[in-house]
């Protein structure tokens, strides 16, 4: 049989395509359709959203302002300093101010409440925001101190502040903290879930941490949205402070409720511990280790560790050895 000429064969590939490409406007009416009803959710309206887009590039300016000098390219020195930070900071509130706005202005619209002057309140949050940068950037020192006398392994400041994932994880939540502290919706749940899928440390920005506070490695941690943490807390990979679970329908009258625990000065939680619920306190100066799981408090000065488990050892010819 004759091989079909190629003029042919393309003509009769762009009917077939023209047929499933009709099929297009279909889709479309269904998927306007579906925006009526309950069964997805959607935001069709001709206020704007936050842009996730726009709060991780926050992220990042405030992270040039808070860290002067390390994350840019141009040179920082004394002379320009001052323009430097002028800069940044018109940018960044400008920015900054109309994310907020816009959050406001979302949680007015969709939840029908009475207006609560948006844009005002947006350059209010920036503002104070703003003047607390200066009290930010030393508590942010401290943690930067702590994670540089807590890990033998750091070689420099610099290496903490460049490298560490937990400081960045730290950083963004103590932005995220203080804007939720105003009340500001959305914004600092975006922040501090990009910050976990950067690095792996989930940190609620309700929760409250002291001064000196140092994540080392990082991975898994998760410290939720009622924690308190006190002064000079170190805390390794794995741990969670968290909520004991609880039947479905008393979860709503829980949501404003202290539902997870509270760390006291001076404690070290090492690697795979869970510390649950809203009751538990750890007192200052205790050590919890490895892989431990706590339900109730802790009194100070204390160690818990788990008992030396057995170990077994099986070799290729001597059979298998017991060891404690």
């Amino acid at each position: 049989m004759e091989h079909m000429p190629k003029e042919d064969q393309c003509k009769m590939e762009v009917s077939s395509t023209e047929h499933y490409r009709r099929e297009i406007p279909g889709v479309v009416d269904q998927l306007v359709l579906s925006c009526d009803g309950s069964e997805c959710f959607e935001h069709v309206s001709p206020e704007p959203i936050p842009s996730r887009e726009s709060i991780i590039s926050l992220i990042e300016k405030a992270r040039s302002i808070l860290y002067p000098g390390y994350f840019i390219s141009a040179r920082v020195d004394r002379i320009n300093i001052g323009y430097y930070f002028g800069q940044e900071v018109t940018g960044f509130f400008e920015a900054l101010a109309e994310q907020i706005t816009l959050s406001i202005r979302h949680e007015c619209l969709r939840y029908d409440q009475p207006c609560t002057q948006c844009l005002d309140r947006g350059h209010e949050a920036a503002v104070n925001l703003l003047k607390d940068l200066p009290g930010l950037r030393k508590a942010l020192a401290k943690d930067v101190i702590a994670a540089h006398e807590g890990d033998p392994a750091a070689q420099s400041y610099d290496e903490i502040i460049f490298s560490y994932p937990g400081l960045l994880a730290v950083t963004i939540y103590r932005i995220a903290h203080q804007l939720s502290e105003q009340g500001v919706p959305l914004l600092p749940r975006i922040m501090t879930e990009y910050a976990r899928s950067q690095t792996g440390i989930d940190i609620h920005p309700g929760a409250h941490i002291g001064e000196s506070f140092f994540i080392d490695h990082g991975t898994g941690v998760v410290i939720g949205e009622t924690s308190e943490i006190g002064d000079r807390v170190r805390i390794y990979q794995g741990v969670t402070l968290g909520a004991l679970s609880l039947p479905r329908g008393t979860l709503q009258d829980l949501r404003n409720k202290k539902r997870h625990p509270t760390i006291e000065d001076d404690v070290v939680i090492y690697a795979g511990a869970s510390i649950l619920g809203g009751e538990t306190v750890i007192g200052a100066r205790s050590v919890i280790g490895g892989n431990v799981w706590i339900t109730e408090s802790v009194p100070p000065d204390t160690k818990v560790f788990l008992k030396t488990p057995e170990l077994i050892f099986k070799g290729a010819t001597s059979g298998s050895a017991t060891k404690s």
